[in-house]
């Protein structure tokens, strides 16, 4: 009778549980289990497999090769006609980062609804930490992952561009704070956050509205006191730690914690520089606290491939390359020759890199609209950078320079299962995205479609102005060219009183707009200080000029940046 209600008792859990897993199916169903067969695979790791088969189960790839077959529980992807990247990787972005809804106040977890307006135009663009002992823009505690949330127009569009991950950081102040490398899917922060933090990013635009410091020398005399007061905090709490008895307990700073990494060459440094000054002041700096120096940007970094490459500096290279933002005005002058030059040179700069020996990855730059993403890449090996090289800097080489190489970059057995797929080499210029797999999962994929031409930082400054700039001897006409890549600005102003490129540019969230250029006045040139305001296509705003007393200027934008429209190109084979 014991042996009758044994056998029957465990008759019904074995029935309980085989009912418990019908309602709720294994993690290991053919939902997440995935065959591409029959595709040309490029596996960067080792040569391509011209007809092959990737699995992919519970977010991994299980197995890759020619001889591979699908398993029976896998939902089968005919790859006939289509070619499998490793997923790409964007190498210094702000994607998915939301703005704080006040300064001070870090965003509420989990994201969604309303958030109360910023008390100032300005606030609306800076992100800070709570309790924080710097002023905000030199807070190297802000941590990336803090702002990142899941989904919106950008994310999609850089999905559907074939990017599968991306460096997100903010891109407002000197000490941006520390970035964090995230998968582009997810319904939550934490299951996008591939690592975190990954490194410290450092601007050279100095802070607005007269707060110190606001000069390119006073960012750099900011840079080094902090690192100075940084490298003596921690050796008193070395000292501390050590025998504490009778020492008075070192008072503590958390922005200059943050730094403690830095320092011990724990976590690299990303400093935005694109100019060959800029380049080189960045390495010295660099030099000077023995920091890992990443380059982002890197416009010019050609110029710089020798210091570059005896330090063992990478460069995050920007794909947003120069372009004419709007029709030259017809009472404009023409270009400055460095101009033009600079529109010649962006698509040679991978290619002089790569034959220097200087190691880059691909970034996005904060361009508007990421179908260049690939396509720029395409124009530079036009212009001489290897095939092989160029999918290099969009997988393994940003895996490899941000400690990730052992999860993402190839396709290999065992890595996370992202993948880009396309028909056609990625290069050419007739291939498309015909699916993304992120962690696993194949992605929705819309149509590429420009980001709006309104920028996060609330203006937009790009296009070709008339200016008339008043020293107190009457107006004089200048042109000023501006493009915009976020609360960046870039140009060249030219006229009666010089043509030169301008520095330390930035547009604020309300309209604030700040420049520097060297004017000729009385035969002798100068450093000028423009700040002023943008209202639609006008901008008003005081000059200072060395030794003189302030001016003015006042500026109109005749031929307004044209809204862009959605591309007609056919919807990806995903969403058919």
């Amino acid at each position: 009778m014991h042996r009758f209600h044994t056998h029957f008792a465990a008759v019904l859990i074995a029935s309980l549980l085989s009912s418990f897993a019908s309602a709720f199916p294994s993690q290991q169903s053919a939902i997440d289990v995935y065959a591409i067969t029959g595709a040309r695979i490029v596996t960067v790791s080792g040569p391509v497999i011209e007809r092959g088969t990737v699995v992919i189960r519970n977010g991994l790839i299980q197995s890759v090769g020619a001889g591979v077959a699908a398993p029976a529980d896998a939902r089968v992807i005919d790859g006939t006609g289509l070619t499998v990247y490793p997923g790409l990787i964007d190498a210094y972005t702000s994607l998915g980062i939301q703005q704080p809804a006040q300064q001070g106040a870090r965003p509420a977890g989990g994201g969604g609804g309303a958030q109360a307006a910023p008390s100032t135009p300005q606030q609306a663009s800076q992100f800070s930490s709570l309790n924080p002992t710097q002023p905000v823009g030199l807070q190297p505690e802000v941590q990336a992952v803090d702002y990142v949330r899941p989904g919106g127009a950008e994310i999609e569009a850089a999905r559907s561009a074939g990017i599968t991950a991306a460096l997100t950081s903010p891109r407002d102040g000197i000490f941006m704070g520390q970035s964090a490398l995230v998968n582009l899917a997810g319904t939550t922060t934490t299951e996008m956050t591939l690592r975190s933090p990954v490194a410290m990013h450092v601007g050279f635009t100095p802070l607005r509205a007269g707060v110190y410091p606001a000069s390119l020398l006073g960012v750099f005399s900011a840079l080094r006191q902090m690192l100075l007061d940084a490298e003596r905090l921690r050796t008193a709490n070395l000292i501390y730690e050590k025998n504490p008895r009778g020492l008075k307990r070192p008072e503590q700073d958390r922005s200059l914690v943050a730094l403690f990494p830095v320092l011990t060459r724990e976590m690299p440094v990303v400093m935005f520089a694109n100019t060959e000054r800029e380049i080189r002041r960045a390495v010295d700096l660099a030099e000077e606290f023995n920091l890992r120096l990443l380059i982002a940007g890197g416009a010019e970094s050609w110029r710089a491939a020798d210091r570059l490459r005896e330090r063992n500096v990478p460069v995050l290279l920007s794909l947003n390359f120069p372009r004419r933002a709007t029709a030259q005005s017809a009472e404009a002058d023409p270009e400055p020759l460095r101009i033009l030059r600079a529109r010649v040179d962006a698509p040679r700069t991978a290619s002089r890199l790569a034959q220097a020996g200087v190691r880059f990855a691909f970034q996005s730059g904060a361009m508007t609209n990421m179908a260049d993403f690939i396509q720029n890449a395409a124009k530079a090996v036009e212009q001489g950078l290897p095939r092989d090289e160029a999918l290099r800097a969009f997988t393994i080489r940003p895996a490899e320079i941000f400690g990730v190489a052992d999860r993402l970059g190839t396709i290999e057995a065992g890595k996370i299962a992202n993948l880009t797929v396309t028909r056609g080499d990625i290069f050419d210029r007739g291939a498309r995205i015909a699916h993304v797999f992120i962690d696993g999962r194949p992605v929705d994929l819309r149509p590429s479609a420009p980001a709006a031409t309104a920028t996060a930082s609330g203006v937009n400054a790009s296009g070709t102005w008339t200016l008339n700039i008043n020293l107190g001897e009457g107006d004089v006409a200048s042109t000023l060219t501006l493009e915009q890549q976020g609360g960046r600005l870039s140009g060249s102003i030219q006229g009666a009183l010089g043509s030169a490129e301008i520095a330390n540019a930035s547009a604020g969230a309300g309209g604030e707009i700040r420049f520097t250029a060297p004017l000729t006045i009385g035969g002798q040139t100068t450093e000028a200080t423009f700040t002023g305001t943008i209202s639609g296509n006008e901008m008003r705003g005081t000059v200072q000029v060395v030794g003189r007393s302030p001016g003015s200027f006042t500026g109109t934008r005749p031929n307004a940046p044209p809204q862009q429209t959605p591309s007609t190109s056919p919807p990806s084979e995903v969403s058919k």
